[in-house]
């Protein structure tokens, strides 16, 4: 998994991810929102359109997420998951826990709102 970050406005960015999202990788995902949480980011946009495959380990990762950008009175959303993403936001019904966006660009004026 390979991650790479946009800053926006002060403490808002966005968090592209490529590759896999799974029990290999989801820790450091994780470490990436705790890292962006304690250097004052209050708003992630999670782009996920290079997101090859997602497991549960990965969902749980995304979860953990939106619980420390909660924490800091922040929020987290999703931007364009592929195919099988979508499938397991939808079926673990995560999809009505974590906003979904189709694109960056509605997902990012989510958090400007």
């Amino acid at each position: 998994m390979k991650l790479s970050t946009t800053s926006l406005a002060p403490h808002r960015i966005i968090l592209h991810i490529e590759g896999r999202l799974d029990a290999e990788t989801c820790n450091t995902l994780k470490r990436a929102f705790h890292d962006h949480s304690v250097n004052g980011v209050k708003f992630i946009t999670v782009e996920m359109s290079q997101v090859q495959f997602v497991d549960s380990s990965g969902l749980s990762a995304l979860i953990s997420g939106l619980k420390v950008m909660r924490q800091t009175n922040g929020a987290l959303n999703l931007a364009a998951p592929g195919t099988q993403a979508r499938s397991a936001l939808r079926l673990t019904m995560l999809d009505t826990v974590l906003p979904v966006f189709e694109t960056v660009e509605e997902a990012v004026a989510a958090h400007s709102a």
